[in-house]
């Protein structure tokens, strides 16, 4: 369920959508001290932060949740800024970070266009399965160094344990079914505005896949990809029984909830 639903109408307000299909996604990474930046973001609203021995992804995965993280990661994609904080889709070549409400200027957003690196310092946190960074500060690695994630097939761990292993990767899925989703008047449905049907075009997309007997739900984050973009079209477009290939990000909620850049539906 999408996250926004708990902020007030004024923060809402506030938000700066940035849509997939424009050309927006981005990369970063991070160095370690001494390495040259071309920027560095505000303090986060707790204060500044002294940035740790910059972490492997295998350290980050063990450090304990609430612990301060430091790491060097590459946006993939941007999924939103609004009052001066951005909210990013990272991942280095072993793993992945979601980076949650970080201070980040107007025109420090823009920077971060694909392969950016950056070295993020915050905190290890989670929200209803989710593990994210928070209260963070950043600063952009001038240093040459860009990387930009080819999808991972993770077809075949869907509905197992290793599943979670992935989190927050840029992912593939091959010869999902749609399944119907019920909309508030009963009828089944290949999609839903909103995760319970009540919202209108523009909101988040929910639909419903199937396989080997197992049903999933995945979303078109409207902050990500608005109703402009291709891949939100393709699921307004989605009819029940059809098999598409789908990529996005492996966000969690509750349980694999991924974040759906592209739909195609199978020949």
């Amino acid at each position: 369920m999408k996250r926004t639903i708990f902020l007030t109408l004024a923060l809402t307000l506030a938000l700066a959508v940035t849509g997939c299909g424009n050309g927006t996604t981005s990369q970063q990474d991070a160095s370690g001290s001494g390495s040259d930046t071309t920027s560095q973001s505000q303090s986060s609203a707790s204060g500044s932060q002294t940035a740790g021995e910059v972490m492997s992804y295998a350290d980050y995965v063990a450090a304990d949740l609430d612990s301060q993280v430091t790491v060097e990661t590459y946006v993939q994609a941007k999924q939103s800024w609004w009052d001066n904080k951005a909210t990013l889709y990272t991942q280095d070549q072993d793993g992945a970070y979601f980076i949650y409400d970080m201070p980040c200027s107007q025109e420090d957003y823009d920077k971060l266009t694909p392969g950016t690196k950056i070295q993020v310092t915050g905190y290890k946190s989670e929200w209803s399965g989710e593990v994210e960074i928070i209260d963070a500060t950043f600063q952009i690695v001038d240093d040459g160094d860009t990387f930009v994630a080819e999808p991972l097939d993770v077809t075949d761990l869907l509905g197992s344990d290793e599943l979670i292993d992935h989190q927050n990767q840029l992912v593939s899925f091959q010869g999902l079914t749609v399944a119907p989703s019920e909309d508030a008047s009963g009828n089944q449905v290949a999609f839903l505005y909103n995760y319970d049907g009540s919202g209108t075009q523009g909101d988040d997309l929910y639909f419903n896949v199937s396989l080997n007997g197992q049903t999933y739900t995945f979303t078109v984050e409207s902050y990500l990809c608005d109703s402009s973009t291709e891949v939100y079209k393709a699921v307004e477009a989605l009819e029940i029984g059809q098999v598409i290939d789908a990529e996005g990000f492996l966000y969690w909620y509750e349980g694999v909830n991924p974040h759906i850049t592209s739909v195609t539906v199978a020949q």
